[in-house]
């Protein structure tokens, strides 16, 4: 199993829609590649790793796929759309590295 995640870099004044990301953005993401993502989940930062600090990432998501090449399958007919609805919940560049899982849900 794999895992693409999806991380927002925390940014002063940048712009990032939680309910709008949570809501519709994931949902799109899911609905467009099926079976292809086999469960998503979606974190909020809250703080960094010392009393006070900033999380490093505003928010991220995580898209769990039986390999690369199904995660590829899935979304590189939707990318298009997927990438384009970006802008509706953040001003931000993303950054996306692909894992593979070697402890995780049963």
């Amino acid at each position: 199993m794999i895992k693409v995640s999806v991380m927002y870099p925390n940014q002063p004044g940048s712009r990032f829609d939680h309910d709008y990301y949570r809501d519709t953005h994931m949902p799109l993401v899911k609905a467009r590649m099926g079976e292809a993502c086999l469960f998503y989940t979606v974190d909020r930062g809250l703080a960094g790793g010392s009393p006070g600090d900033p999380p490093a990432y505003v928010g991220m998501c995580h898209i769990y796929a039986d390999s690369i090449e199904a995660f590829q399958a899935g979304f590189a007919p939707h990318a298009q759309e997927i990438l384009a609805d970006i802008a509706h919940y953040t001003d931000l560049s993303p950054i996306m590295q692909i894992s593979e899982v070697v402890v995780g849900p049963p």
